[in-house]
């Protein structure tokens, strides 16, 4: 027992599963949707070659491992929009190198997907991280990603490097900075896709959702209280924080529990049951049941990742999609970026209804690498 306690405790879970138990309690007294529901699925990737330091030789070798496999992965399946999967690039910030990001931008040509930042970032201050994040967003924009505003403005999606986003550990490392929520929000982010963290100590008590966070936005961790995203209403002076899948589940052949947190590795693959966990979390905007998120991430570029999600991992993850969440009449599928899915998640908090398939662009349009 002692044991069984311990190995709770240093997974996190009693963060969040208070959380997770108060979402399944609402889901069991929603009404099921009339007609098809809508599955749109984002895979956001950390993606960075230069992980576990290696030398640039082999960061290159992993780069044109995507260039090469991807669309040949990519090209095997379509959604019920006729598209191919889209794979969003976080990039991080930095390793930025020009050539990788010139690749990257072939791959959003040919709508296989987008790039958006990533960023590690260590005993910062506010005046810092500002100029880090201006100066990569720049970097990230002169290759033609990220979307722009009416005015020109360099918008991006983010991922935190290491889960610290705001400050969030407790020993205040891999981050420094508690009002990084406002910071991000001023030099263009529009949503954080970071989290769910678990089993990370990281990992808060808002699971399974969609939401504007609240209070002040200065303090540590403000993401830790929020606004669920809901029909009629929409916050312009705050990111949006879109979460993955989080749930406790059992792992089959040999039955044990585990957590299920929409990461795709090597040493846990896709699968069907993995995906109907995912789907079964439910994540929509209030008031519009029918679009179900799924927001699953990977650290696609080392090599053993990157023959799971571009070798038979890949292909099952999409053949069970397609097959199962793409007949036409109790599902339709949509592939979507991270900007892709932002966008609907507003034109869901607008009160649009239907097919969301052609409202990709709703809020901001493709980037300039992908738009011509």
């Amino acid at each position: 027992m002692l044991s069984t306690i311990r190995r709770v405790r240093d997974k996190h879970v009693h963060t969040w599963l208070g959380g997770w138990l108060v979402e399944r309690a609402r889901r069991s007294l929603r009404r099921r949707p009339r007609g098809p529901r809508h599955l749109l699925f984002a895979l956001c990737d950390h993606w960075e070659p230069k992980n576990g330091a290696v030398p640039r030789a082999i960061a290159d070798a992993r780069v044109d491992a995507w260039l090469r496999r991807y669309p040949a992965l990519a090209t095997c399946y379509r959604d019920a929009d006729g598209r191919p999967p889209r794979h969003t690039f976080f990039f991080p910030g930095e390793q930025y190198e020009p050539a990788w990001l010139d690749a990257l931008a072939d791959l959003a040509r040919r709508g296989l997907g987008e790039v958006e930042l990533h960023l590690h970032h260590e005993g910062e201050d506010e005046v810092g991280l500002r100029r880090a994040l201006r100066r990569h967003v720049a970097e990230l924009a002169g290759h033609g990603h990220l979307a722009r505003d009416v005015d020109g403005r360099p918008r991006y999606a983010f991922i935190h490097g290491d889960w610290s986003l705001a400050n969030a550990r407790r020993d205040g490392r891999r981050c420094g900075v508690d009002g990084e929520l406002p910071i991000l929000f001023d030099t263009g982010c529009y949503a954080d896709f970071t989290f769910p963290s678990a089993p990370d100590e990281t990992q808060h008590a808002i699971v399974n959702q969609i939401y504007w966070p609240t209070g002040d936005l200065r303090r540590r961790a403000a993401h830790r209280s929020g606004e669920r995203a809901r029909v009629g209403v929409r916050r312009d002076d705050r990111i949006l924080v879109i979460e993955g899948p989080l749930a406790p589940a059992l792992r089959f052949g040999p039955l044990r529990p585990r957590i299920e947190n929409g990461a795709l590795q090597a040493s846990d693959p896709p699968s069907p049951d993995r995906i109907r966990t995912w789907v079964a979390q439910d994540i929509h905007v209030a008031g519009r049941p029918e679009w179900i998120f799924v927001k699953v991430h990977a650290h696609g570029a080392p090599e053993a990742q990157a023959a799971c999600l571009l070798g038979e991992g890949g292909h099952a993850l999409h053949r069970e999609l397609t097959a199962r969440y793409n007949d036409g009449a109790r599902w339709r599928l949509h592939y979507v970026t991270a900007r892709e899915m932002y966008n609907l998640a507003v034109a869901a908090m607008a009160g649009e209804t239907g097919d969301p398939g052609a409202l990709r662009d709703y809020a901001l349009g493709p980037p300039p690498c992908a738009s011509g």
